[in-house]
């Protein structure tokens, strides 16, 4: 018998544990970790934090779906690694502390034979002074970040209708913040809700980022095919922005957060600041602290996992230059080079370098995006890592034959710019490679084929039906595995 340990029931853990379980014999087992009870679509969080949908639409209780399914579930934090187990066994294991209200404060070791770290990042507000839901800026991180916001939005528009005027900043809350495509969202969906509750022109509007220039995205921006023209994302970007009375910032390091002023260091060394009377700013992203132990209980978290936190794979991680990298730095099979049965997918993995090029101002203050790491390549890495343990598991390999680079792996993205059914709009987005490929296509770095992007009232009517279609698949109900990572 041999168990499959996944840590983290988000997009990756979700879809690693769905597959993994009907091709294992029942007397193997999947076991799952999360110190969760509800599994979240978070890309339709954006639509919670301006009130097109509720929190409930977005999440859906684990529990009865692992019990149908066969996982064993442990509402849990995990603590700690011990890959070589400890001096009483040399049987690996996570030592876990339980989260549920029956088990709160109890802890337990959980051996494994295998080991997914699928936990996501911690959310680090910390890193900026005064940044995050319970201090001075909202979020739409997690579901509950994200009705506050939408109560925030409500008493603000009320204000605005009553004849006050407001400014609204959106972006990034650090020179190393990610997901600059959910502030994005964000940013065009309330921009829209203004404009339907006729206030729009009482409202400033700001995008402050940590891009060089607006459309990077932390993907080092693409070419686009649009119209039967070629047009980089800056140029798409700016005239959305434009079109839509949207003012932007960029290169901005948040410095600190205050109850109405976001203040920054750009990239010249400048420290400046903006007056504001609503900021959704989005934090960097780091590990989540997991620490990791021999079997003489000797730390060894450096070996498992980059100063980041996040998990060390089969990557290049030597110093070098941006100009230096190749594609074949980046990871295939998300397999830990010291311990071969530890993987990680989604966020849980350290990228070996940044998409886009690295920027450090005057004062080392280093102020660019860290690489996304979005649904649908988080889903297709966990599918194929977990297929890989199960063939191992099953004896027909020894080692991970299935890879999934992102630099040979293609993306589409959809995103929100206004959520309604008739008026709405969404800008689609499809590139490959996902981290550009300057060896095999110079100019661009990505094959314009496959390459492309356009905005319409389509785009929303598909980014809504992909919300249902994946919270279906999450359920594991009938021909869940139809719809695609």
């Amino acid at each position: 018998m041999s168990r499959l340990l996944i840590l983290g029931a988000g997009i990756a853990g979700q879809t690693a544990a769905l597959h993994a379980r009907p091709r294992l014999s029942r007397k193997h087992e999947v076991v799952v970790v999360s110190p969760n009870s509800k599994w979240n679509w978070i890309p339709s969080n954006i639509w919670v934090g301006v009130g097109y949908m509720k929190a409930e639409q977005v999440t859906f209780s684990l529990a009865p779906v692992y019990k149908k399914t066969g996982i064993t579930f442990h509402q849990a934090k995990a603590i700690s690694i011990h890959p070589e187990g400890d001096s009483s066994s040399s049987k690996p294991y996570v030592f876990i502390g339980h989260t549920s209200e029956d088990k709160l404060g109890q802890t337990e070791k959980v051996s494994y034979d295998y080991l997914i770290n699928a936990t996501g990042p911690k959310l680090n507000f910390e890193a900026t002074k005064g940044l995050g839901p319970g201090k001075n800026s909202l979020s739409v991180c997690t579901y509950s970040h994200a009705d506050e916001t939408f109560k925030h939005l409500e008493e603000k528009i009320e204000r605005m209708k009553k004849g006050e005027e407001q400014t609204f900043i959106v972006g990034t809350g650090h020179g190393q913040s990610t997901c600059q495509g959910a502030a994005f969202e964000y940013l065009l969906n309330l921009e829209f809700v203004l404009r339907e509750n006729n206030v729009h022109d009482r409202a400033k509007i700001i995008y402050l980022t940590n891009e060089f220039e607006v459309g990077d995205f932390g993907i080092g921006g693409m070419f686009l095919k649009q119209g039967g023209y070629i047009t980089h994302s800056r140029i798409f970007t700016e005239s959305l922005f434009t079109e839509r009375s949207i003012q932007w910032v960029t290169q901005a390091h948040v410095k600190e957060v205050t109850p109405n002023e976001v203040i920054y260091e750009n990239f010249d060394g400048e420290e400046k600041s903006i007056k504001d009377d609503f900021a959704m700013l989005l934090p960097p992203f780091s590990g989540i602290g997991l620490k990791a132990y021999d079997k003489n209980n000797v730390d060894i978290t450096s070996l498992l996992f980059a100063s980041n936190g996040f998990m060390i794979v089969d990557g290049d991680y030597s110093k070098k230059t941006y100009e230096e990298w190749k594609p074949s730095d980046w990871p295939e099979t998300y397999q830990n080079p010291k311990y071969k049965n530890i993987f990680a997918v989604g966020i849980a993995f350290a990228p070996p370098h940044s998409i886009s090029k690295p920027m450090i101002n005057p004062n080392g203050i280093p102020i660019f995006p860290t690489p996304p790491r979005t649904g649908m390549p988080s889903g297709v890495i966990a599918r194929q890592v977990a297929l890989n343990i199960v063939d191992m598991i099953n004896g027909k390999y020894s080692e991970p034959k299935r890879k999934a680079s992102l630099t040979r792996m293609g993306a589409a993205c959809i995103a929100s710019a206004g959520a309604n059914f008739f008026k709405g709009t969404a800008v689609s987005l499809t590139m490959y490679p996902i981290v550009p490929d300057f060896q095999k296509y110079p100019d661009t770095g990505r094959d314009l084929k496959y390459t492309s992007g356009e905005i319409g009232l389509a785009g929303h009517w598909i980014k809504l039906f992909l919300h249902y279609a994946f919270i279906y698949k999450a359920k594991a109900n009938p021909l869940w595995f139809v719809v695609p990572e």
